[in-house]
């Protein structure tokens, strides 16, 4: 059992020949992902890298009967990019871009959501199911099959996590990267509901940021509803107040999302959080 994707996942790219698009789609077959098709107007009748059929639209690539997205096209166009997949049936879409202006990620994420349909991101590293599929950005030699889920607002923090694990001599089960902006697709909880009941996961690792009250809201379920070991990182412990950090999400207001606040409500859960990327593996153990 996975979370959200498998081994059977059948993956079209949106963008599949610009220059993020076609390099992380070879890196996804690379890793094993069933990428059946990409999506690039006006080269409809190609094929990339020789093996992967290329159409017009999202509703072309129906036919190739896909059951997720990476969407890899300029901010401007995500929207109707997105719109297309979710009004296609496609019920995993998985959003690249950054810079997605704001109210158009707010459409994008109730649209997904009244038609029941998954959004990762924008701009997040992805989903990657350890030896099964791999849909986003993460570097493919990092993972080690295990049964460490991974739930993280930050790119680079999640590889060094991953990375970290890895070189413990633990594994990961499945990873997911939230994405950097204030409005994304999934928050902690729906990854936590999903890493509770799976029994490939035993642990679960959430890496947070400053700014927002998601790991907040995320330790008050952990104590209510998750029975799982979690350990926790939060980044951005020197940032000073009103100061912008990396990710448009990561922003601290009047005391609100402070990195101690987010420290002291993990701990009142009993969720250890790590002073360093480095001391995740020892906290899991």
């Amino acid at each position: 059992m996975s979370v959200y994707v498998d081994e059977n996942t059948k993956v079209i790219v949106q963008g599949i020949t610009g220059h993020q698009g076609a390099f992380h789609a070879g890196e996804m077959l690379a890793f094993g992902t069933k990428v059946v098709a990409g999506v690039s107007p006006g080269k409809a009748g190609t094929k990339f890298m020789d093996r992967v059929p290329i159409v017009g639209s999202v509703r072309d690539a129906m036919e190739f009967k896909p059951d997720a997205t990476m969407i890899s096209v300029p901010a401007p166009f995500v929207k109707d990019a997105a719109f297309e997949a979710i009004d296609s049936g496609i019920n995993f879409i998985y959003i690249l871009t950054e810079h997605v202006p704001f109210h158009d990620s707010m459409e994008i994420v109730h649209n997904a959501r009244r038609k029941g349909a998954v959004v990762i991101g924008p701009n997040g590293p992805g989903i990657t199911a350890v030896g099964k599929c791999k849909i986003g950005i993460m570097p493919n030699k990092i993972f080690r099959k295990g049964n460490i889920g991974i739930a993280s607002r930050s790119g680079t923090l999640t590889y060094e996590i991953v990375d970290a694990v890895t070189k413990s001599g633990m594994g990961e089960s499945t990873v997911i990267g939230l994405g950097g902006d204030p409005v994304v697709g999934l928050n902690y909880i729906d990854i936590l509901k999903q890493y509770e009941k799976d029994p490939d996961t035993e642990k679960i690792v959430l890496v947070g940021e400053i700014g927002g009250s998601n790991e907040e809201l995320a330790a008050q379920y952990i104590k209510k509803h998750i029975t799982k070991k979690v350990v926790a990182y939060i980044t951005g412990r020197s940032a000073p107040p009103g100061k912008r950090m990396g990710h448009a999400g990561a922003i601290i207001e009047k005391g609100v999302g402070t990195a101690e606040s987010k420290i002291k409500a993990f701990n009142a859960a009993g969720v250890k959080v790590a002073e360093y990327p480095t001391d995740v593996p020892s906290l899991l153990e």
